[in-house]
């Protein structure tokens, strides 16, 4: 027996014919924090000290390293990239947040949304290899220092950082790519400071459960990779500083370890908490402070929480301020 067809069209098919008729979003809204003014004031001049002090911090640290011949080594070599990372986490996002505090027109295209998408993750997914090396780094130097200067020789560090920045390139290039081939066709306001996956997620007029589960599994395995590395490398650390005779020397490697461990959790704890959880637990609100935090907040404190403590990187700031006697009194006095 023959199924007789409706002439009324499926709701497939009303779906297609409203996606055609829609308009396709050129351009994005960056709502921001708030509309209010005196609040925007308050915020533009807070974000801007954050990020003067972010660029002076680690764009100071990276001089250094270049500089002083006392920091030629991989320890520093790695911090170097880190504190060119997180200069350059910061440039991607705050400028324009900085422009949108103060403008009424809070626009940004279709392609600079996409590119400051496609930076934003090269960065961030940069910086968790950084970090996982830098784990590694410190493991090979305290478990075993005598071959040290052989197993992280040039040949090694080199295209271990390089291979961090493709892996970045790779993965921003997957997920903005994923992205930006949905349809816009509704609303065209971010709720958010800058073009991240989740808000961009939740104005698409497409299906975008692909793309959750790419940011879940990939976002997912790339946590679960580089911390399993952090934690087996100071697992090892632990151990080499158990044995350790001199008291001097375990406080030492404690220190250095200890501010190591505190920015690689305060980093993955926020990453964690932003893409590797279900799609139906986003909070655009909440989320928004998280990850101002983690790309705005922590690239600002990576030179303190790394350098602070250390006193190559004392001795060679030294060096470089040495006839500034109010800046030594101040800041080596303690």
């Amino acid at each position: 027996m023959k199924t007789e067809m409706s002439g009324s069209p499926s709701d497939l098919d009303l779906y297609r014919i409203q996606m055609k008729n829609s308009t396709e979003v050129t351009m994005f809204i960056l709502m921001g924090f708030t509309d209010d003014s005196e609040v925007q004031i308050f915020l533009f001049l807070l974000f801007l000290a954050i990020y003067l002090f972010t660029m002076i911090g680690n764009l100071g640290l990276v001089f250094l390293v270049i500089m002083d011949s006392r920091l030629h080594n991989p320890m520093y070599y790695f911090l170097a990239a880190l504190s060119f990372l997180d200069a350059c986490y910061s440039s991607v996002i705050t400028p324009k947040m900085l422009i949108n505090f103060l403008s009424e027109n809070k626009t940004i295209s279709f392609l600079g949304c996409a590119t400051q998408m496609f930076l934003f993750l090269t960065c961030g997914t940069t910086e968790c290899f950084i970090l996982a090396a830098m784990a590694y780094d410190r493991y090979v130097a305290i478990y075993k220092p005598l071959l040290y200067l052989v197993t992280m020789s040039p040949r090694v560090y080199v295209p271990l950082i390089i291979s961090c920045y493709v892996v970045g390139v790779l993965h921003a290039t997957l997920h903005t790519g994923a992205t930006f081939t949905l349809s816009f066709c509704g609303s065209n306001e971010i709720r958010h400071v800058f073009c991240d996956i989740p808000p961009l997620l939740a104005i698409s007029c497409s299906d975008t459960r692909m793309n959750q589960l790419l940011v879940f599994y990939f976002a997912g395995s790339i946590e679960i990779s580089t911390i399993l590395i952090v934690l087996i490398s100071y697992g090892f650390i632990l151990l080499a500083i158990l044995r350790m005779r001199s008291a001097e020397g375990r406080r030492k490697v404690f220190s250095t370890c200890g501010s190591h461990l505190t920015g690689v959790s305060i980093f993955h704890g926020t990453v964690l908490f932003m893409y590797v959880r279900p799609s139906s637990s986003y909070a655009l609100d909440h989320d928004m402070i998280v990850s101002v935090f983690y790309t705005i907040i922590i690239p600002m404190l990576n030179p303190i929480i790394y350098s602070l403590r250390n006193k190559d990187v004392k001795d060679a700031m030294k060096k470089v301020l040495g006839k500034n006697w109010f800046i030594n009194k101040v800041y080596f006095s303690h």
